[in-house]
């Protein structure tokens, strides 16, 4: 039981005192790349689903 407490005063003391946590600004600065970043590569799969749709389309009506 010693070496459990033992661990999670360790984690503790790491989280605390040795981890390096983003300020707000900093915070803000990434969700925004984020959700830049995920509207642009939801606007690249769009493209490729609408362009393989219709590409497709026009394949099976070549044939049928």
């Amino acid at each position: 039981m010693e070496k459990i407490k033992a661990y999670f005063k360790d984690v503790h003391h790491e989280l605390v005192n040795k981890t390096s946590w983003p300020t707000w600004p900093e915070l803000q600065n990434s969700a925004i790349v984020v959700m830049i970043a995920s509207v642009i590569i939801a606007a690249v799969v769009y493209v490729m689903d609408f362009s393989f749709d219709h590409l497709l389309q026009w394949v099976y009506q070549q044939f049928y």
